[in-house]
């Protein structure tokens, strides 16, 4: 076990080191498939491939990560035969040195292994992948605690391949809400314009509705979720606004905890929290919406009309029952008691669970 001193390293440092150190792995592996040129393309459904570079990556990841945190649940995009062996050199044993030198928030010290869930997308972008837009695909994984996404990875595989070929490849940005985001320049978009990005494959009329409710001055259409979360990184665009169910808790686990962990936020399209407990939904059935500042802004710039279409996310009965021991504490703290939690990450108390209980307001006036 990775620690520091006399103390073992806490949970989620572990987690995110080992994380940062296998999606390096994955994209060597991404990079080394695509170089043979046999893709072994799968189609899933309408618009959703899959390739010999998804399910490679995926077995990477989710065989290291299981190898070093077998109590952890870990979800990934891809449905994998499991009688397929695993090469041994898939199996990354390091973690990443730079994240571990980092000191853990206070928040996170004492989480523990049934409060963690890790969503994997292996290779995202997959028909840009296979279309030759290198620069839109990312590997992500995401750390999510008590249902919130925390941690995060996006690797970028192709990062700097238009340089030429001898140019080096691969950029990883990671980030934990709390501690900051590192492994790139954060930069603000440009002052007076609202570029907006959405889908380039996924789009029909209530996308481009959408869209165009948000008065965009230019429309910056590219693919992958994580692909566009970088464009706001990068301050290449304002706003990332996808009216749609068709993005999967994979897709945004990650990119949100990195956007989030520098102060920006990713909600669905009605400004509730995208949540990223075990037995939540897969899909994002509220839409999604990203941005860097003026959030509210943007979410009140979607029609109502558009917004009825789309449901938020129903916090689990684990996260309602959190939630309330957080009100008893901060109750308790007025009276004269102990205040704080020892399990509750960073600004758990700042999500809004839309009236997830009645009880809640009720508790704090007692």
């Amino acid at each position: 076990m990775a620690s520091t001193g006399a103390f073992p390293t806490p949970l989620v440092m572990r987690l995110l080191a080992a994380s940062v150190s296998v999606s390096y792995k994955a994209g060597n592996i991404i990079r080394d498939i695509l170089k043979t040129g046999e893709l072994g393309i799968i189609e899933k459904g309408r618009n959703d491939l899959q390739t010999e570079a998804d399910r490679a990556a995926q077995r990477c990841i989710v065989a290291t990560l299981h190898k070093h945190f077998p109590k952890v649940a870990i979800f990934g995009e891809e449905s994998l035969d499991p009688a397929i062996r695993i090469p041994e050199d898939y199996i990354v044993k390091d973690f990443d040195p730079e994240v571990l030198s980092h000191p853990c928030p206070t928040g996170y010290k004492d989480v523990t292994d049934d409060q963690v869930v890790v969503w994997v997308d292996p290779l995202d972008g997959t028909a840009e992948f296979t279309q030759g837009l290198l620069d839109h695909v990312t590997v992500l994984i995401g750390v999510a605690v008590n249902g919130e996404a925390k941690g995060g990875v996006i690797y970028q595989p192709y990062y700097n391949y238009q340089e030429g070929p001898d140019a080096t490849l691969g950029q990883c940005i990671w980030g934990l809400v709390g501690l900051g985001a590192f492994g790139f320049q954060p930069q603000n978009p440009p002052v007076g314009k609202n570029l907006i990005t959405t889908t380039r494959s996924h789009s029909d009329w209530m996308v481009t509705e959408a869209v165009n409710s948000c008065e965009p001055t230019d429309i910056i259409r590219v693919g992958g979720a994580g692909h566009k979360v970088v464009l706001l990184l990068e301050g290449k665009v304002h706003a990332y606004v996808f009216a749609s169910k068709g993005c999967k808790k994979w897709d945004t686990c990650a990119p949100e905890a990195v956007l989030h962990a520098i102060g920006g936020h990713l909600t669905d399209l009605l400004g509730k929290p995208i949540l990223y407990y075990a037995n939540v939904q897969r899909t994002n059935s509220g839409g999604v919406l990203a941005t860097l500042h003026n959030h509210q802004w943007y979410v009140d710039k979607i029609p109502a009309e558009i917004k009825e279409n789309f449901i938020s996310d129903v916090p689990s009965d684990g996260m309602i029952d959190k939630k309330k021991q957080l009100v008893e504490q901060i109750v308790c703290f007025h009276c004269g008691g102990d205040a704080g939690s020892s399990v509750d990450p960073p600004e758990f108390n700042q999500v809004d669970y839309s009236d997830a209980s009645a009880d809640v307001s009720e508790l704090s006036k007692k």
